[in-house]
């Protein structure tokens, strides 16, 4: 006999757990839960494709609420599936140190597969997970086969980072990525007519996806049918759905829905209307076992049918490699030759590197928002990732930073290792995606070049000032700038080593020395001594980057004067001042005065420099010149920095 579900009572449940929780909490979005639990609904109960007890498991369908304030939605759905989530654990909803925060973050809810909160960013972190399965199932077509859906708001599709991902995917044919829109023509601060107009059929299509439009948000059956129709297509799709924000509120289709807490009188009125008892978080044990009766009757052998398969692939590395998600590589597969060559230019260094790994692996590929001929982080004979062939290795962004940045996401999400390439000037583009990275701690990898003042005519715009001391500023983000090829060898192991935590990898596109005195193996230290004096010590310069070699020069200038200084290079300042305290004091000892030179903001190294007369850094925009011409200009000639120097150490 055929079971008879009530859906709209399933439906009805998510809706009250969702307003309970943030009337609990005091703060929280009720319009959304209202409006999308039908969308919600009709996703978990009749196509996601998971595991509530193996919410990790690889081969999922996954799940991204780029609409992230709609959290409570999500909490609430993701308890009456199954997941490991409490009625006590929806009582604490941002509460400190819950498992339901404000905002979905990975790793801390069962359920959620990527941190969003900032909005359109989990649209790009979606085209990311399916570019990661279209490139996984070619290599193992007959064991991975996974969708990437995303529930989105209006919001999301004004951000800017929506176009730029969204056009991404549509070029690349990501057949498997579905966006269900939430269309209810209301933000926090009005109707939506008086900001956005866009015909979104007509946009999408022509950015290569497919439309289709549910105009009545309440029917979850058109919304089911619709993803069914979905999943027909060769090109990704957004279903637009339309809705009503804050559906049964007395506030219903206003933007004061939006992000309030409802009153009493209004939880009623809702309740009364939806045939449910006003009593917090009380849910039927019949509802709650005929919503998760849905998802197991469909899943109940996802995880033991993949298994079965597992054990039948005979190359299997790469897939256990992706499901361990992000362990460390080995760095014997660096390879490095520079042959007879006493100088390089470090983002060709880079590029070797970079190419003796890719070529190694299958788990390793990335690339550059239309600059990898400048950043050299092309790797010949990788191929390029296309709709073409997803096994190529090389990703054309194109002029897309934002978007990059996010998609890098979504890449490390699912296990592998990625990493993107632009100028360190335009890492503005990316912060908000890399905190998400950091937050996160996935190993991706921003390989960032022309790095200084001192790639000339480009001028002030192309030249970064404040972007190291930015990067550097971000919780969790290891920030590495090598001084020559060691360096930059030493950094990559480094990075490799790590199964957690981003990197940046901050490198000159001038050709440099490589010194006798760097050590690719101090680096992981993030400062080490390369110079000193047998006598008593005058002075410190630290320094990093392409500024060590000025500061060696300018040291063995002042040894001709009889002033004795040490010269370190610190190529990452977080993992410097990580160390211990003797290693600190040894290689700075506190009585010494120390000098910084560094082309870049002075911001961040009061944590070492506590006087600033002693900062020899650039707190103004740069100049179109030649190198020489602005080395002169700010006092970054050999000249000009051994005479203010000396009367420092006077």
């Amino acid at each position: 006999m055929e079971r008879i579900i009530d859906e709209e009572k399933i439906i009805s449940t998510i809706k009250c757990l969702g307003i309970d929780m943030i009337k609990n909490a005091g703060s929280g979005h009720s319009g959304v839960v209202l409006s999308a639990a039908p969308i919600i609904y009709a996703l978990y109960a009749h196509h996601l494709r998971i595991d509530p007890k193996n919410p990790t498991f690889y081969n999922r369908d996954r799940f991204v609420l780029s609409a992230g304030h709609a959290s409570a939605l999500l909490y609430a759905t993701l308890f009456m599936a199954g997941y490991d989530i409490s009625i006590d654990d929806l009582k604490k909803f941002r509460k400190i140190n819950s498992i339901t925060p404000g905002h979905p973050e990975y790793s801390i809810t069962p359920g959620v597969d990527a941190s969003t909160g900032p909005l359109g960013q989990g649209i790009a972190t979606a085209v990311g997970m399916a570019m990661a399965e279209a490139k996984t199932n070619m290599m193992y077509p007959n064991l991975i086969d996974y969708y990437t859906y995303v529930l989105c708001g209006d919001g999301c599709l004004e951000e800017g980072i929506s176009y730029e991902a969204m056009s991404l995917a549509g070029n690349l044919g990501l057949k498997k990525l579905i966006v269900l829109y939430d269309s209810n023509d209301v933000s926090l601060d009005g109707r939506c007519d008086k900001t956005f107009s866009d015909n979104i059929e007509a946009r999408v299509k022509s950015q290569n996806w497919n439309y289709i439009l549910v105009s009545d948000g309440t029917r979850s059956i058109d919304i089911k049918e619709a993803i069914d129709l979905a999943k027909t297509y060769n090109q990704p799709t957004l279903i637009e759905v339309k809705t009503v924000l804050g559906k049964g509120s007395f506030l219903e289709g206003s933007n004061k829905v939006h992000g309030s807490v409802l009153t009493d009188d209004d939880i009623l009125n809702i309740k009364n209307n939806l045939d449910m008892r006003n009593i917090p978080f009380v849910v039927s044990q019949n509802t709650l076992d005929d919503f998760r009766y849905l998802i197991n009757n469909r899943c109940s052998n996802i995880v033991s049918d993949f298994n079965e398969m597992l054990d039948n692939i005979e190359d299997k590395d790469s897939i256990e490699y992706l499901m361990s998600m992000g362990k460390s590589i080995d760095t014997k597969l660096i390879h490095y030759d520079i042959g007879n060559e006493e100088s390089e230019e470090l983002r060709i260094t880079s590029k070797k590197i970079l190419s003796s790994i890719v070529n190694k692996t299958n788990y390793f590929f990335g690339g550059s928002a239309d600059l990898a001929s400048s950043c050299k982080s092309y790797v010949d004979g990788a191929g390029d990732f296309s709709k073409y062939d997803y096994l190529g290795k090389n990703i054309f962004y194109g002029v897309r930073e934002m978007a990059m940045a996010s998609i890098m996401n979504g890449i490390s999400l699912s296990g592998y290792r990625t990493y993107g390439s632009t100028f360190l000037s335009f890492s503005n583009y990316m912060l908000p995606a890399i905190r998400l990275a950091a937050m996160m701690k996935l190993v991706n990898l921003y390989i960032f070049t022309h790095d200084s003042i001192s790639i000339g005519s480009d001028g002030p715009t192309h030249q970064p000032i404040e972007q190291l001391s930015q990067l550097r500023s971000i919780p969790d983000l290891d920030v590495f700038r090598p001084a020559d090829v060691n360096e930059v060898i030493g950094s990559y192991q480094t990075i490799l080593e790590k199964n957690s935590k981003p990197s940046a990898l901050i490198l000159s596109k001038n050709k440099l020395d490589i010194l006798e005195l760097t050590k690719a193996s101090e680096v992981k230290k993030g400062g080490y001594v390369i110079f000193d004096s047998l006598k008593r010590l005058d002075g410190i310069l630290i320094s990093s980057g392409e500024e060590v070699h000025l500061a060696l020069e300018v040291a063995k200038k002042l040894r001709f004067k009889g002033i004795n200084v040490r010269v370190v290079s610190m190529p990452n300042v977080e993992r410097f001042l990580s160390q211990s305290d003797e290693y600190i004091d040894q290689v700075l000892p506190v009585e010494v005065r120390k000098i910084v030179i560094e082309a870049s903001s002075s911001f961040g190294w009061d944590r070492i420099i506590f006087n600033r007369k002693y900062l020899i850094t650039i707190d103004s925009f740069g100049l179109s010149g030649t190198k020489d011409e602005l080395y002169k200009h700010f006092g970054f000639d050999l000249d000009s920095l051994e005479k203010r120097i000396e009367e420092l150490l006077k």
